[in-house]
């Protein structure tokens, strides 16, 4: 056996996230709605090492192509992820993330005073991206800031 191995099988058909930020995998499996009760194999790896970020994570999701929403809003958790679309054990697409300026409807505004929040209304959550690093976003509504963390 060689000094460098796969930690992880390779997929057949589905999506790899790689370069993940070491230790926001989770999140990333969480925004997916993967709590590992889909009988869907994913493998998780987290904070092997990286040349590029020094550590990472890399999520691989048997059977699952992501859209371009939940891309977009992977790419609020992990703006240096990389996905890449498998089939027949080949590597057909890949993508750099780009962090969207507004996500929308995906998370709810922890002001509990927010119009979002208030069932006589039918306005839905959105919130603009106003720093990258830690992600930071704004109710587009109320204006309260929230970290990714809070919004997950």
């Amino acid at each position: 056996m060689s000094k460098e191995s796969l930690l992880v099988q390779k997929i057949r058909h589905g999506t790899v996230i790689d370069h993940i930020p070491a230790g926001r995998a989770l999140m990333v499996l969480r925004i997916l709605g993967i709590t590992g009760r889909e009988g869907t194999r994913v493998a998780l790896v987290m904070n092997v090492d990286s040349k590029k970020l020094g550590k990472k994570d890399i999520v691989k999701i048997e059977g699952r192509e992501l859209t371009p929403d939940e891309v977009d809003v992977i790419s609020a958790v992990a703006p240096t992820a990389t996905i890449n679309i498998v089939r027949d054990y080949e590597v057909v697409a890949k993508y750099k993330v780009k962090p969207p300026e507004v996500i929308r409807g995906r998370f709810k505004c922890r002001n509990p005073n927010c119009i979002t929040n208030q069932h006589r209304e039918p306005a839905k959550p959105a919130f603009v991206l106003v720093k990258k690093e830690p992600p930071t976003f704004s109710c587009w509504y109320c204006g309260r800031y929230h970290t990714l963390e809070e919004l997950i």
